[in-house]
């Protein structure tokens, strides 16, 4: 598991959002619940670099302390099998965030010069999460709707 270098990361990040139109960066503020709070820092920092107006969302954080320790879990090169394994966590009660996945989304060539789009949970987190995700459901007996049989 790789721990987060927050200042190499917020050097990324500024260097990605300065090579983006205005139209590219507007559209990541719209989904700031994406983003890291490194990646909203850097994001405020180019929209004022650039004279745009940000409007910061009102978001609630992935933890409840102000210092947590963030683990990435998981690298992923295609967007949807990056949701399927947030979605998981997620109905399983764990507080995760995907990073790189707007920019993935806009356009997924950049996937592969960003490392993919990144699975993050927190540090206490990763063993359940990481078990989670390692389970075979392949052999779990199918779930079908009891109408059908009718």
């Amino acid at each position: 598991m790789v721990q987060i270098n927050h200042q190499k990361e917020q050097q990324r990040l500024a260097a990605l959002y300065a090579s983006i139109s205005d139209s590219e960066l507007s559209e990541l503020a719209q989904d700031q619940r994406s983003l890291t709070e490194d990646a909203l820092r850097v994001l405020e920092t180019e929209f004022l670099r650039r004279g745009l107006q940000f409007e910061r969302q009102n978001l609630a954080p992935i933890a409840d302390q102000e210092d947590v320790k963030l683990v990435a879990l998981r690298r992923f090169r295609d967007l949807p099998g990056a949701l399927v394994a947030k979605g998981l966590l997620d109905s399983a009660g764990i507080k995760c965030f995907l990073s790189d996945e707007n920019t993935v989304r806009m356009d997924w060539l950049w996937s592969n010069a960003l490392g993919g789009v990144r699975l993050w949970v927190r540090e206490e987190d990763a063993p359940q999460a990481e078990e989670l995700l390692d389970h075979d459901f392949s052999n779990e007996p199918e779930v079908t709707d009891l109408a059908d049989n009718k």
